[in-house]
């Protein structure tokens, strides 16, 4: 689901960092649940001749460290320090966020407006919502998996066929899993995000807070996390929100679409 050529990595204040392309512009992504900054590379390296990029590996997730709890709000001022120290230091970027790195950026924004030129949502929304428990499913047939018994990759995935029939969604999941010298290992902090999916499926109180920047809102026609009660919500936090909606794309907008959604991307960051 992503490239990894031509990236320099770097730990840039407490987050792991990743940087694609050489543009005037700078553009920050955040994943979501249970991804990491790389998954961005191919949407990065399509805007790279107007943008540099940092790639966010988000706290309990990738290389960065984890935490003893999950809180959208203690994400989003680690985001935000990590961009005062690199990428937003001579000014605000685009930000662009997915899913639960969406909720992240969602809350920088609000939080943090002066680092925020652009935003960009990909299929959430700033209320709660478990999509019917998708990530229930998904993270509990990985904390259901005996890692002690697995041999190779390849057990793993024999294992997660019943439970997560869809190869791509496997694989999404699968990437995370790490062979050290004591066997295997999930990177991520499996056992505290799925502990905290209640959290991570909510919204956090915003109070009055307004972000009045240009903000794009896309959403997957086949998903269902952007729903017709959330639009005056999200109005009301980001007056200046354009929607739009992908055919044919689920909650991945961008692995699913990947030309569609780069085209997005460069016609709403051009300035």
């Amino acid at each position: 689901m992503c490239d990894s050529e031509d990236v320099s990595t770097q730990n840039s204040a407490a987050l792991a960092t990743k940087t694609v392309g050489e543009g005037p512009d700078q553009a920050v992504f955040l994943h979501g649940l249970f991804g990491r900054g790389k998954n961005f590379t191919t949407a990065a390296k399509a805007i790279s001749d107007t943008h540099t990029s940092t790639l966010v590996d988000l706290p309990n997730h990738g290389e960065s460290p984890w935490t003893e709890d999950f809180s959208y709000v203690q994400m989003a001022d680690a985001v935000a320090e990590t961009l005062r120290a690199d990428a937003a230091s001579d000014g605000p970027v685009d930000v662009i966020g997915h899913s639960m790195g969406g909720k992240t950026a969602m809350v920088l924004a609000l939080r943090h407006p002066d680092l925020v030129d652009r935003l960009v949502i990909v299929d959430i929304s700033p209320v709660a919502s478990d999509n019917g428990g998708e990530f229930e499913h998904l993270l509990g047939s990985l904390a259901a998996l005996d890692l002690d018994a697995l041999e190779s990759r390849t057990d793993a995935d024999n294992a997660l066929q019943d439970p997560i029939p869809n190869k791509g969604t496997r694989g999404f999941l699968l990437q995370n899993l790490r062979s050290s010298a004591d066997g295997y290992e999930w990177q991520p902090n499996l056992d505290l995000l799925y502990r905290s999916l209640p959290t991570i499926g909510g919204f956090p109180e915003a109070e009055d807070r307004v972000f009045d920047g240009p903000t794009l809102w896309m959403g997957g026609s086949k998903s269902g996390y952007i729903t017709e009660d959330a639009e005056p919500v999200m109005q009301g936090y980001f007056p200046k929100v354009r929607q739009i909606t992908v055919k044919g794309a689920g909650h991945w907008v961008h692995s699913e679409k990947p030309a569609e959604f780069a085209e997005i991307l460069r016609w709403f960051l051009t300035r």
